[in-house]
């Protein structure tokens, strides 16, 4: 009966020294992924809201800028595209369309003195800054989580609790190729009214 006791216990004490490294490391995972997830929705939620205030914007500049269709409808469609996308990924993108589709419209509204000067464009510019703002520092929260949830799942034992729980690496919010450029925004005066 020794005989048999002797390696169930080693064994006993092989799981409860599995059990304290192991357990402790697979809750921090859940909780870094919640986190992630957690910062996630708050982009989203940003991004939804500068969703909700382009088609007032968009209706401010058709008053003034009627021949200017095409940059209504490539925000329009970049505003779409936005609604449309399931992951991450496909909002990253969809983001960067919309980004480059509203700096084209703020090119426009330079042709424009009243319509910069309209009270309401003025109230709706300020709160789609406003929302930008908040978007900023939304996506550098949520890369902040990505970073340590991803450090967890790198390092050791993290890597192998990962590994057999099915953690996989998240994705950052990347800007777009060309960020690193200001874009180009053109005062001259054009006579435009």
């Amino acid at each position: 009966m020794k005989k048999v006791l002797g390696p169930v216990a080693i064994i006993i004490i092989i799981l409860g020294v599995f059990a304290l490294l192991f357990i402790p490391k697979y809750n921090s995972l859940v909780t870094a992924e919640e986190n992630v997830d957690s910062k996630w929705a708050q982009v989203e939620n940003q991004l939804q809201r500068r969703y909700d205030l382009i088609p007032n914007l968009v209706e401010s500049v058709k008053g003034y800028a009627k021949h200017e269709q095409e940059v209504i409808a490539s925000i329009t469609e970049a505003r779409a595209q936005l609604g449309n996308a399931q992951t991450p990924e496909q909002q990253a993108i969809a983001n960067d369309a919309l980004n480059g589709a509203l700096g084209r419209l703020l090119v426009v509204v330079e042709n424009y003195p009243n319509l910069k000067a309209d009270a309401n464009f003025r109230q709706l510019m300020d709160e789609l800054a406003g929302t930008e703002n908040r978007l900023a520092v939304a996506r550098e929260d949520y890369n902040n989580e990505v970073q340590g949830f991803n450090k967890i799942v790198k390092r050791f034992p993290g890597n192998v609790v990962a590994g057999m729980f099915g953690f996989e690496q998240k994705e950052y919010f990347k800007a777009a190729a060309g960020a690193e450029k200001a874009p180009a925004v053109d005062f001259s005066d054009s006579g435009k009214q």
